[in-house]
């Protein structure tokens, strides 16, 4: 009997074991490819069912500061958003914001983004649509979204409040909390960083 019983809840489970090929992005979604300065790239998730994350990503417990946990709400007025919405944004062909030093953007980025790191942002709005004068006019600001390393950075909080100090619209920015860490263990498509 025990045997039978084993048997079957092995027939019941063995359905959600994912095949190799069929780790989609949503059960309606396999991948989604995106235009990025080198041409396009498929984003998809990793296919390996013994894949792992990162291990850069898997440490849970960093000194805080800096590895501070980040709130939901970066801002007044700026929406978090989770990975779908991401890809989504991609597809439509939005300017996504590494905010992240150098060093870890060329480590390996969310395909299509643009590395402005946190500490130069302020002074680099105008690649983002405003114009310097005596202060910035960003009435014609691009809408953009940010991310970082994931929950415990404070790269594109930081970033993100620093462009609102200098004018930048709430409404033309959008927060990807969970960054590099909630990307990678998805096992969706990282690409090597550029320089410049």
């Amino acid at each position: 009997m025990k045997k039978f019983v084993f048997a079957a809840l092995i027939f019941c489970i063995s359905p959600l074991v994912a095949s190799a090929g069929n780790v989609k992005i949503t059960k309606d979604i396999m991948s989604v490819t995106v235009q990025t300065k080198n041409g396009p790239v498929e984003i998809k998730r990793d296919q390996n069912n013994n894949a792992t994350i990162n291990p850069a990503f898997a440490k849970t417990s960093r000194k805080c500061p800096p590895f501070c946990v980040q709130p939901m709400t970066v801002a007044p007025g700026i929406e978090t958003v989770g990975e779908l919405e991401v890809v989504k944004y991609l597809q439509n062909g939005g300017l996504v914001i590494d905010a992240r030093t150098v060093e870890w953007h060329v480590k390996g980025t969310i395909p299509s983004s643009v590395n402005i790191p946190y500490t130069q942002i302020a002074n680099r709005l105008d690649e983002l649509g405003c114009k310097k004068g005596a202060k910035w006019d960003c009435s014609n600001a691009k809408t953009v979204l940010l991310f970082c390393n994931g929950l415990w950075c404070g790269q594109s909080p930081t970033a993100i409040r620093a462009m609102l100090r200098e004018g930048y619209p709430a409404s033309k920015m959008l927060y990807y909390r969970n960054g590099m860490q909630g990307w990678q263990s998805l096992g969706l498509t990282v690409v090597e960083g550029e320089l410049g």
